[in-house]
């Protein structure tokens, strides 16, 4: 056993080729907020607690339970005085704390590795550099630059391994910069990454003849706003990009006022499998054809079942049976128009409650990449609308202004039965009102200690004194207080009490 420093509770120690070789010493803390922890917790019955409430309260038991793990951020309970705090903002507080009773010190981690340019291609990036036997290497002039690829007809390496270019013997014949005597071009070129460590600065000025880009270009387009690439750049095409961007800050290409970061905001997606969860590739002959989807399903239902498969940065298997489901939905969708669409129908609070709870989340999903629960939510105020006879025009006309990102073709086609003549896509995005998205009861968690005891049905906005003398006299917490001194009370409201004992 192990002495939890910050709880002084025993933990369990396991011994296993489970912990990542190059994180920390080797020894890992575990918990119900990490996916392999939590894998390795259910097999080897290994108690594991969780810490973070979700924003999402559907998703709330299931994490308290531990029947679903959950990575995200979220509102802290188990953790003492840091209870009701954000995980952003306890982030730092913990590790203070920390510092402050000598159990820890923050680290910062690098991973920038050594890079090889080991693979050759025709196209890469020349290497301006020469060699001459009398100079050694020597730099290309600057009015020489940028050096051209010579047109060659055979691509394929040499016998010796040296690069396709070794073959254009008058392009590698070239005089000596230094010396101006005969000399030989580098063959090496720079790979296929080289370049995607810098282009989004020469978007900024794609014409320019005279340098990378114009310093008032750069100034009025960088940084990158946001910046999202493939899961499989998320290490080294970030490292390598911010390193050649810092260097072209530190000589002066970029303006010093820019700063030396190139992205306001950097994301991944998760890669698409073949059916099965085999990585799509030609020998194997899984590769999905989006043409081909088109062709037999539509492009809205592409995009809506792209959207709605998984989480948007992890890896998600195709499956053609999703591909039936969005399809099924968009047609769900369209046979709305049945329903007896009136100007001024009678006021349906449930329903109108719905959908600006529906706006709410399908706006913020959007903005955290969160597709697949927008499309949930979708699909959920859907069935409340097939239940109803008839339908305002306000409400479906807010329904398909929120489905237009996801499905455009079909959004716009609705837009136009309802008699609108401008685009869908030229109104504003609908405001949901804050008044209709607050249910009027909320389950508020009661605590001893950090631990959950019980649960209270309360009315929102319902005053501490209130919730305090309510939880006190809740037959599921009774009996833990019972003969104990209540030292401290957190409230948080609408979310959460907890007493101190």
């Amino acid at each position: 056993m192990a002495i939890n420093p910050a709880t002084d509770e025993e933990m369990p120690v396991w011994v296993a080729d489970f912990v990542l070789e190059q994180y920390g010493t080797g020894a890992v803390f575990a918990d119900g907020h990490d996916k392999r922890d939590f894998k390795m917790g259910k097999k080897y019955g290994i108690t594991l607690k969780t810490s973070l409430i979700p924003s999402d309260e559907s998703l709330v038991g299931k994490v308290k339970n531990l029947e679903e793990c959950y990575e995200g951020e979220g509102v802290l309970f188990n953790s003492k005085q840091f209870d009701g705090l954000t995980s952003a903002v306890a982030k730092p507080k913990i590790i203070a704390w920390l510092k402050e009773k000598e159990l820890a010190q923050s680290k910062i981690n690098y991973k920038l590795r050594d890079w090889v340019f080991s693979r050759q291609r025709y196209w890469g990036e020349p290497i301006p550099l020469v060699f001459c036997e009398k100079c050694g290497w020597v730099a290309v002039d600057q009015k020489d630059l940028p050096i051209k690829l010579p047109e060659i007809k055979d691509y394929k390496p040499t016998d010796d391994g040296q690069s396709p270019l070794a073959k254009a013997e008058e392009w590698v014949k070239t005089q000596c910069p230094k010396c101006h005597g005969l000399a030989k071009r580098e063959t090496d070129v720079m790979p296929n990454w080289a370049g995607s460590n810098w282009y989004f600065m020469r978007y900024c000025d794609p014409k320019n003849d005279q340098q990378l880009a114009s310093p008032e270009l750069l100034k009025y387009w960088m940084p990158v706003d946001w910046y999202n690439g493939g899961m499989e750049h998320t290490t080294l095409h970030l490292l390598y990009s911010r390193f050649i961007y810092k260097f072209l800050w530190d000589i002066g290409v970029v303006p010093q006022e820019l700063g030396s970061e190139p992205y306001k905001k950097r994301t991944s997606h998760g890669m698409i499998l073949g059916e099965g969860g085999i990585k799509m590739s030609k020998s194997k002959g899984n590769v999905i054809n989006p043409d081909e989807v088109v062709k037999e399903w539509g492009a809205d239902t592409l995009r809506v079942y792209e959207m709605f498969m998984g989480p948007f940065e992890q890896a998600i298997a195709w499956d053609t049976k999703g591909v039936r489901g969005a399809r099924r939905f968009l047609d769900r969708v369209f046979n709305l128009v049945n329903k007896q669409i009136v100007e001024n129908s009678p006021q349906d609070k449930n329903l109108e409650s719905l959908l600006h709870k529906t706006i709410k989340k399908v706006g913020e999903d959007i903005e955290s990449l969160k597709f697949n629960t927008a499309v949930s939510a979708l699909m959920i105020l859907v069935n409340e609308i097939e239940k109803k006879e008839q339908i305002s025009k306000e409400i479906f006309k807010s329904f398909l202004l929120i489905l237009s990102p996801f499905a455009p073709h079909l959004a716009e086609e609705m837009w136009q039965f309802l008699g609108e003549k401008q685009s869908i896509f030229l109104n504003d995005w609908p405001q949901y009102k804050a008044s209709l998205i607050e249910d009027e009861i909320v389950n508020l968690i009661v605590q001893i200690n950090g631990k959950v005891r019980g649960t209270l049905g309360v009315a929102r906005d319902t005053s501490e004194e209130e919730v305090k003398e309510k939880a006190l006299a809740d037959s599921k917490v009774k009996p833990w207080l019972t003969g104990k001194e209540i030292q401290n009370t957190i409230f948080v409201a609408n979310k959460l009490i907890n007493f101190v004992i």
